[in-house]
């Protein structure tokens, strides 16, 4: 089982860039679905985008399409989400998750990091 530790996160003006950062111990990452997903305060977990094992799939949540991009580097047990045009919206703890199922439901990924806040200024 992999243990998740995110970085990255920080305090950035709207139209701004963020990389988040999720690092993972253990020998099979690449054998993980990875996700990354937000909470914002007071609302519920949101899918924000997942990756397949070797990277060559991606899914995204519509309301961060053509804006995030995650990408994965196996060599190195790492995740990364390259956040673009932020909004005040995007504002959120995000945490990054490994599980082995190809789904958007959070409930489905059983190990998750602790997180890090993005907040994003108007």
């Amino acid at each position: 089982q992999v243990q998740l530790v995110e970085s990255g996160g920080g305090l950035v003006q709207a139209g701004g860039s963020l990389r988040l950062s999720c690092a993972a111990s253990g020998r099979t990452f690449s054998s993980y679905i990875m996700g990354w997903f937000r909470q914002a305060p007071g609302k519920e977990r949101d899918f924000v985008a997942r990756i397949s094992w070797g990277g060559s799939s991606t899914v995204y949540a519509d309301s961060v399409k053509g804006r995030f991009t995650i990408s994965r580097d196996n060599a190195k047990n790492m995740v990364y989400l390259q956040m673009n045009s932020l909004k005040p919206d995007d504002s959120a703890v995000y945490h990054c998750a490994a599980g082995r199922d190809w789904v958007t439901n959070a409930e489905q990924y059983p190990t998750w990091g602790q997180g890090t806040l993005v907040t994003v200024s108007s």
